[in-house]
């Protein structure tokens, strides 16, 4: 039997669902999207509105509200990295033309934190607006789960018959040795990823700065690592 949702859990979600290129939502259409009574949904939006969560622009239209604003600035102030973290980001996808993002990783999950589209041209790759990343199909899942040491439950889902195709200890070691991960096609059939970490002054790391791109531009891999690696050693 499925666990009900609490409260704030539904909330999360809703707010989820605005990203950058879903800056406004009607009433309908997200209710349709998350599958709830527009009843329901709006209960919530009206909710999230007196809590300067979101803000009503229009009839039945919603935007972010501004008092995420002050959230976001408690946490980026919070990680002193974050600012020349983005900056590295929005200078490999200007250089490169592809969806550049940083992650990292909070327990068992990666995160993706920022990502840039800024000069992109070509074909969207998936996942391009997912705030978490499968750990075991991408490039920084697998950067920092091998960087830290830790296993893929054996549970983890095959997306396509390339998910995990090696052994996870010996792909571990060579990620290890390289300070670098690349998958092909293991997420989506037509999507890859590279993903290099940056650390602190101190050697621990913070996080992965990465690329997602269709599989046909793999064979740039040298140098699109050697890209990545000269801004994330500007980090932080």
């Amino acid at each position: 039997m499925a666990r009900r949702l609490s409260t704030v859990e539904q909330a999360v979600r809703l707010l989820e669902y605005f990203d950058a290129d879903h800056t406004e939502w009607t009433l309908s259409d997200l209710a349709r999207q998350c599958g709830q009574p527009t009843s329901t949904v709006h209960q919530q939006l009206v909710t999230l509105s007196m809590c300067g969560l979101l803000t009503q622009v229009g009839r039945g239209r919603y935007q972010l509200g501004l008092r995420l604003l002050k959230l976001a600035s408690a946490l980026y102030g919070s990680r002193p990295w974050y600012s020349p973290a983005h900056t590295a980001m929005d200078k490999v996808a200007r250089s490169t033309h592809l969806l550049a993002f940083i992650a990292v990783r909070q327990g068992e999950q990666v995160i993706c934190v920022a990502r840039s589209v800024q000069g992109r041209g070509g074909a969207e790759v998936v996942g391009e607006t997912s705030f978490e990343l499968p750990p075991h199909a991408t490039a920084s899942g697998k950067l920092l789960y091998a960087l830290a040491g830790l296993d893929f439950a054996e549970s983890a889902p095959r997306f396509t018959p390339y998910t995990l195709r090696q052994p996870w200890a010996q792909e571990a070691a060579e990620i290890r040795r390289t300070r670098a991960a690349v998958t092909c096609d293991e997420w989506a059939i037509g999507t890859s990823s590279l993903a290099v970490p940056f650390v602190d002054a101190d050697g621990a790391v913070l996080g992965t700065l990465g690329l997602s791109l269709p599989t046909s531009r793999l064979r740039e891999q040298d140098q699109l690592l050697r890209r990545l690696r000269e801004e994330a050693e500007q980090i932080p």
